[in-house]
C-alpha cells in the first residue's frame, strides 16, 4: 500500500474548501419537501374518502368528477388527501391513478415510487472499490433529517497484500438537488484507522490513528426502494503530531431506503 506523507495545514485547508463547499450547497432553493403538496383532479364519477387508511374504516365523503384534490400523506397503498373544500379522508392507490396531475397527465404509479423515494429518511448499503491499489468493501448507513443534508456511517477494511485496514467514519453530507433522480452529493467527517501488517513483515508496526475525510459522488434511484451511488474520498490519518498518511478511494454500491 502506497503511503503519502502530507502537512496538516494541506489537509486544513482541504475541509475548510469541502465544508464551505458543503454549505453553500445545502442552501439550494429548489427542495422536494419545501414544495406544495401535488394537486389532482378526479377523473371517475367519484372517490371515497375514507376516515383511516383501509377499506374497514367507513366513508366520510366523497369528491365528485372534476374536483381538485391535495395529497397529503402516505401509508402503504393508501393517500391522505385533501378536498378543495377542506374535507380530509384517505383515498386507495388505485383510485388515484385514475386522477390527472396539474400538467394534464394520468398520476402513474412510476410517479408514487418517486414520491417515495424524495420522502426517504433511513438508507442502508454497501459499496465495493478500491483503497489505493487494495481491494475495499465498506457499509454504509444513513439518515436524512432534511431534504438536502444528512449523517452518514460507514465502517470499511481493505485486503491489501502486506497489511489489512479497518476503519469508520462519520459524515455529513449535503445534496443540494435531492430532488431528482440522479443527484451529486459531497461530505466531511471524523473517524478511526487502524492499519495492521502482515506479521512477515519485519519491523512493521500498527497504526491505529484518528482519520478525517472528504467525498464527493453521485446517486441514482435505481426502481422502487434502491439506489446505486459512486464516490470518491480523500482520507488522511494523524499518525502523530508531526505526520499524517493521505489515501484516496473510490467505490460503487447500491442501497435501499424506507
Amino acid at each position: 500500500m502506497a503511503f503519502v506523507v502530507a502537512s496538516r495545514g494541506h489537509l486544513t485547508r482541504a475541509l475548510l474548501r469541502a465544508g464551505l463547499l458543503a454549505c453553500w450547497v445545502a442552501s439550494a432553493p429548489v427542495q422536494a419537501a419545501d414544495s406544495a403538496p401535488e394537486r389532482l383532479q378526479v377523473t371517475e364519477p367519484y372517490i371515497e374518502l375514507h376516515t383511516g387508511p383501509g377499506r374497514g374504516y367507513p366513508v366520510a365523503h366523497v369528491a365528485e368528477r372534476h374536483e381538485w384534490i391535495e395529497v397529503e400523506l402516505r401509508r402503504t397503498d393508501w393517500f391522505k388527501v385533501r378536498t378543495a373544500g377542506g374535507k380530509q379522508g384517505w383515498v386507495r392507490r388505485q383510485q388515484l391513478e385514475s386522477t390527472l396531475t396539474e400538467a394534464g397527465g394520468q398520476k402513474t404509479f412510476r410517479d408514487i415510487l418517486l414520491d417515495d423515494y424524495l420522502q426517504r429518511r433511513v438508507q442502508l448499503g454497501g459499496a465495493w472499490g478500491r483503497f489505493e491499489s487494495e481491494p475495499m468493501l465498506k457499509l454504509t448507513t444513513a439518515y436524512r433529517f432534511s431534504p438536502s443534508l444528512s449523517v452518514e456511517g460507514s465502517i470499511g477494511q481493505v485486503q491489501g497484500v502486506f497489511s489489512g485496514t479497518d476503519f469508520w467514519h462519520v459524515n455529513l453530507a449535503a445534496e443540494p438537488w435531492s430532488d431528482r433522480r440522479l443527484s451529486p452529493f459531497f461530505g466531511i467527517g471524523v473517524g478511526r484507522f487502524k492499519n495492521v501488517p502482515n506479521s512477515s513483515l519485519v519491523g512493521a508496526t500498527k497504526t491505529n490513528a484518528n482519520l478525517a475525510d472528504a467525498i464527493v459522488g453521485l446517486r441514482w434511484h435505481l426502481s422502487d426502494r434502491f439506489v446505486v451511488s459512486a464516490d470518491y474520498a480523500f482520507y488522511t490519518a494523524f499518525v502523530n503530531e508531526q505526520r499524517s498518511i493521505e489515501y484516496r478511494a473510490i467505490t460503487a454500491g447500491i442501497s435501499f431506503f424506507f
